[in-house]
């Protein structure tokens, strides 16, 4: 057992609950400023992490990732995703069916982008005061965070990216559903793929940087 890449993964385990819960605190907060108030009476718009935590996709399985790499098995983790609970939302009480359904998907990564962006101020206060491990901390979560902003805008079910991308090429919700079906066995072989590992790297990369040098870091 690697006791540092343990230390790393315990670190990112704990950033990426926080993500989650902002995520989809914002899926929450936005279809209530829409109309649907069903999530509001599922106690749904809340910064509690206890709210959106999903037993299996927020607890096990991403701790189970943690372990087996710590463990030597990065390759079989890597075939480990996670999820939060998702966020109920009826789409016959939205004031504009079309319009609020998209905002109501893309306020959950909007919530990883303003994540990161507490985070870079966070840490460039931090780099100020020279206090290294927050730093470093910060860092962590903007990298997670405008990671899984890139990651949930793929146009695969159930990731956010494909209900907006539903509504772009006029996809009917039954035929949506159909396809939701298989999504989470088409993500598990697309993330496998190089070109799509490589283009989320690369974009996270990017948008970090970009970040640094608006906060001058």
């Amino acid at each position: 057992m690697n006791l540092e890449v343990l230390a790393q993964g315990l670190s990112g385990y704990l950033c990426v609950v926080l993500i989650i819960t902002a995520h989809e605190f914002g899926h929450a907060w936005m279809a209530s400023r829409c109309g649907d108030d069903t999530a509001r009476m599922l106690g749904r718009v809340t910064l509690n992490p206890a709210a959106h935590i999903d037993t299996l996709g927020t607890v096990i399985l991403p701790l189970l990732a943690v372990f087996l790499s710590a463990s030597g098995n990065a390759g079989v983790a890597g075939f480990i995703i996670g999820w939060g609970k998702p966020v109920p939302v009826n789409i016959g009480r939205l004031r504009h069916r079309v319009r609020d359904d998209i905002l109501v998907t893309m306020a959950g990564p909007a919530m990883n982008i303003a994540l990161a962006l507490v985070a870079m101020l966070v840490g460039r206060i931090a780099l100020a005061a020279e206090m290294n491990l927050i730093v470093e901390a910060t860092m962590m979560m903007t990298f997670i965070s405008m990671f899984l902003f890139f990651f949930n805008l793929l146009p695969i079910p159930p990731l956010d990216g494909s209900r907006v991308m539903r509504h772009v090429i006029g996809m009917g919700e039954e035929a949506y559903a159909n396809l939701a079906r298989y999504g989470f066995f088409i993500l598990i072989v697309a993330i496998q793929i190089p070109a799509v590992r490589e283009g989320l790297g690369m974009a996270t990369r990017l948008s970090v940087a970009f970040l640094r040098l608006l906060f001058f870091y």
